[in-house]
């Protein structure tokens, strides 16, 4: 099970040029489908006039979720290659998108894949790469009275604190590190005299 994983810290872009063509290399760290959609139409918008906009996506800290497309290149001559360069640099929650200007001659399938790798490639030459820890959310619904001992339990393990509510019956929403989680939730089981209801965010209604 990881327990963290390599991504993108800011966007990046990168360009490589072959008989007139032009690839245009844009990166950047996601967390989601919708934040990808949502890069594609930006960049599809704005080089309206390109000819394709291949890309390539993998998300999941043990990669487990990902996408190349060839947006109308021959198959497997740009997704693939730009997929293949996340995955030579161990990423995972980024979007590598290529865009390309036709330059007026064919390149041919091994020049076109080898064109779309140095694009992507120069692209993560020029990025900024960090280590993420793997994170979970939970909710922690307890009486006000343990509000106390369960608060010194967040301090304790450092937890980001992402709602709240205090009042007779308190919920609090708490992001932990999945390396720490196994040990803070025995805490919670710990304490003594106070029920804590533990649920999984987003709550699965199948399970506490």
């Amino acid at each position: 099970m990881a327990f963290s994983y390599l991504t993108l810290q800011r966007a990046t872009e990168g360009i490589y040029k072959e008989k007139g063509s032009k690839f245009l290399a844009f990166g950047y760290p996601v967390d989601s489908e919708e934040e990808i959609r949502a890069h594609i139409e930006t960049l599809k918008k704005k080089f309206h006039d390109a000819r394709h906009h291949c890309f390539a996506w993998v998300l999941g800290p043990s990669r487990e979720r990902f996408r190349a497309f060839d947006d109308g290149e021959p198959p497997h001559t740009a997704g693939d290659p730009i997929l293949g360069q996340l995955r030579q640099y161990n990423l995972t929650n980024v979007l590598m998108v290529v865009v390309r200007y036709f330059g007026g001659t064919k390149l041919g399938a091994g020049n076109l894949a080898a064109a779309y790798k140095a694009a992507a490639r120069d692209a993560l030459e020029n990025a900024p790469i960090v280590e993420r820890e793997v994170t979970g959310e939970y909710i922690l619904e307890f009486p006000y009275l343990a509000t106390a001992d369960v608060m010194k339990l967040v301090k304790a393990f450092d937890l980001q604190i992402l709602e709240q509510q205090f009042e007779e019956n308190c919920r609090i929403r708490v992001r932990i590190g999945l390396k720490a989680k196994d040990a803070f939730l025995k805490k919670i089981d710990l304490l003594q005299a106070i029920k804590v209801d533990v649920k999984v965010w987003p709550v699965d209604e199948g399970k506490n």
